[in-house]
């Protein structure tokens, strides 16, 4: 019902609510996203402008506009700023509570009306009825304000949460349906799909509100299509209609023991049914034949007598050609196995004296290093030990005497011959 006391009317949407709602306003000096302040059913709310302002005269709907009672203000935005940290804060503790009486609850959002004084919290439950009464007692006592607890469906909360469809798109809830329609397994019947119910749900887990998008036009192009077990005689025998294919236009034909397939334009099925049908047999042979561009067929190419040789001393030659190959192919196989194993012999000697090296390198390391500054150290001295050495001595000398005096030999001799 169009209001005479304002000249423009604009749409604007509020938190937790894709729905955009007509509101009044008396001039058209606003712009898209543009936080105003009116007056609601529930009290004093903040929306964001959705729609331009249009003139009033073509306001439809018989619901009575209620007007806007201003644009916000500095202080406007910043109690709306502050609201939406409150309502984290609050979904958070509510979350907790939830989690401590074990209630069947899905907490989805929280959000606080412009002046604080109350505070709306939705979620999804897989029950019919929560019995939250200990919750909002709990609840009050820790926020301090009116709480309004707002179970959703699954559709609803898709549409506030939003993702990403199976067509790589957004949503079509969260961009543009507004209302959701009742969708059933009839429609996908409709359009032969593959009754796969998990590829056919969406992110809701209801069935894909697309189905409804393409329904009216395969109910429309299925009229020009025949009735599945339709019986049809053919050049080869009676046939029943086994399937259609709407996109391709196409009619698939079966005969009665299931052993023979043939498929069909939904035109040359007609063309059966009224008798016209004539087979392109001739016409798919002209298709897959070549074309000719003039060439003439030459004759073979003459072999050069000088050229040519006995079939039998080509066979030979190829033989032994092929033979080389094998044997050169042994010996470079046998070469590099060679070169392998001298590779392998190589690297086991230079890990063994690697090895060693290290062994060594521990030895010194444990017996400590040389120290060619130590002053020299005197032996220990042993008594019996000089005796036996001089002794040792003495009979060394008496021997050479000995030999001196006898020849210098021990044949005897005197010393005259041996000099």
């Amino acid at each position: 019902m169009p209001n005479d006391k304002f000249a423009y009317y604009l749409g604007i949407r509020f938190l937790g609510s894709e729905k955009s709602y007509f509101f009044a306003c008396e001039d058209n000096n606003f712009a898209l996203g543009d936080l105003v302040i009116v007056m609601t059913a529930s009290g004093v709310e903040a929306g964001k402008v959705t729609c331009l302002p249009a003139p009033i005269a073509t306001y439809s709907s018989t619901l009575e506009l209620k007007p806007i009672l201003r644009k916000a203000d500095n202080r406007d935005i910043a109690d709306f700023n502050q609201n939406l940290e409150d309502a984290k804060r609050a979904l958070a503790i509510t979350r907790t509570e939830v989690e401590r009486l074990s209630l069947a609850m899905d907490l989805i959002d929280a959000f606080y009306n412009i002046d604080a004084s109350r505070i709306t919290i939705t979620y999804t439950s897989t029950e019919k009825r929560v019995d939250f009464r200990e919750l909002l007692k709990v609840l009050a006592a820790q926020l301090g304000c009116r709480i309004e607890l707002r179970q959703i469906a699954s559709r609803d909360k898709a549409k506030m949460v939003g993702g990403i469809g199976i067509c790589g798109l957004p949503l079509c809830c969260t961009t543009f349906l507004n209302q959701f329609e009742g969708i059933s397994i009839q429609r996908a019947k409709n359009q032969m799909l593959t009754l796969n119910i998990p590829k056919l749900s969406g992110h809701c887990g209801k069935l894909i509100c697309c189905l409804t998008y393409e329904d009216d036009a395969y109910t429309e192009a299925k009229k020009e299509f025949p009735k599945l077990g339709m019986s049809v005689t053919t050049e080869d025998g009676p046939y029943f209609v086994d399937a259609i294919n709407v996109l391709s236009r196409n009619v698939r034909l079966v005969n009665a023991g299931h052993s023979d397939y043939k498929t069909y334009s939904l035109e040359d099925f007609n063309a059966i049914l009224n008798g016209t049908y004539k087979p392109k047999v001739e016409l798919i042979k002209a298709e897959e034949a070549l074309p000719s561009f003039g060439i003439e067929k030459t004759s073979q190419k003459q072999e050069n007598p000088a050229n040519s040789q006995p079939k039998n001393q080509k066979n030979d030659r190829d033989r032994n050609n092929k033979g080389g190959d094998r044997r050169d192919n042994r010996d470079n196989r046998e070469n590099r196995e060679n070169k392998d194993n001298r590779d392998n012999r190589d690297r086991r000697d230079n890990r063994d004296n690697r090895d060693k090296k290290n062994r060594h390198n521990q030895q010194n390391h444990q017996n400590g290093p040389k120290d060619n500054n130590r002053p020299n150290q005197q032996k220990p001295q042993n008594p019996e030990g000089e005796q036996q050495s001089r002794d040792n001595r003495g009979n060394r000398n008496r021997h050479r005497h000995y030999r001196h005096r006898h020849g210098g030999n021990n044949n005897g001799g005197n010393g005259d011959n041996a000099a």
